[in-house]
């Protein structure tokens, strides 16, 4: 994961920090038995501090990148650090197994849900590392309503910044080809919500000062935004996120989705 941060700090001039969330008593039992708490738990300390010191020293060096060791809850330290130190990005790196079979549950939902800043997540696992981050091409799905501007608005700054090419995706939901009548009344009406998605997307990117080219498709959204992603051979793409956390949540399944089986970095704003 190190190649693909140090490349994505030096492309906005960004300074990176490292951290860690441990478990500071989650201990061996015995240990518990013969030693006290108190004890047991400095040792782990220590233990978690030498590890991050040491870790990826070469590519981030403790004088230019500082690292943070925390305790407690993984998601609930990371978010409430971005907020407190007013993080412009945070990069999660997942793994795969869980993450890529639901991602509901995991640290990496919990800080995509509360976060306050985007948050940019990654398909990869131990083995297998993000491809090269050039920052050529960027696909952001957008909708028709009231908070889609701020996510153009955020899209198209960064994607500006970068000199990458911006691709905006609307998708128009439809039922499954076995499952459509097929009727010219059907065909009407799907025409017309294009006609109207089209004249909208023009409206929000004239506020937004955007000139991004505009693709609207009709279909399943996630297999739509993956393929259209795919097909661009998409740096990232770009997706909104509810502006409360609430009890829901910022995402929705179908957000998680996309994080889930996008072939790119999934930006999450």
């Amino acid at each position: 994961m190190a190649p693909f941060v140090k490349r994505a700090a030096s492309i906005f001039g960004a300074r990176v920090t490292l951290v860690h969330v441990f478990d500071l008593y989650h201990h061996d039992a015995v240990q518990l038995y013969v030693r006290p708490l108190s004890e047991v738990a400095e040792e782990q300390q220590n233990i978690a501090r030498d590890k991050l010191d040491s870790f990826l020293k070469t590519e981030f060096p403790l004088g230019e990148s500082s690292r943070i060791l925390l305790s407690g809850d993984a998601a609930t330290e990371i978010t409430q650090l971005a907020r407190k130190n007013a993080f412009d990005l945070i990069i999660m790196p997942t793994h795969a197994g869980l993450f890529r079979r639901t991602l509901l549950g995991s640290t990496t939902a919990k800080v995509l849900n509360h976060a306050d800043c985007p948050v940019l997540t990654t398909q990869h696992a131990e083995t297998i590392s993000p491809r090269q981050l050039e920052h050529r091409e960027w696909v952001c799905a957008i909708g028709l309503d009231s908070d889609s501007q701020s996510v153009l608005r955020y899209a198209s700054r960064a994607a500006e910044s970068v000199h990458a090419n911006l691709t905006l995706v609307h998708v128009i939901a439809t039922s499954p080809p076995e499952l459509r009548v097929g009727s010219d009344l059907e065909e009407r009406l799907l025409a017309a919500k294009k006609e109207a998605a089209s004249r909208r997307i023009e409206e929000l990117q004239a506020t937004a000062g955007s000139r991004a080219l505009v693709h609207i498709a009709t279909g399943s959204i996630k297999h739509e935004l993956t393929e259209q992603a795919r097909r661009l051979r998409a740096d990232v793409l770009m997706i909104g996120r509810s502006p409360q956390s609430g009890t829901i949540g910022r995402l929705r399944d179908l957000s998680y989705a996309i994080a889930r089986d996008a072939p790119c970095p999934v930006l999450s704003v």
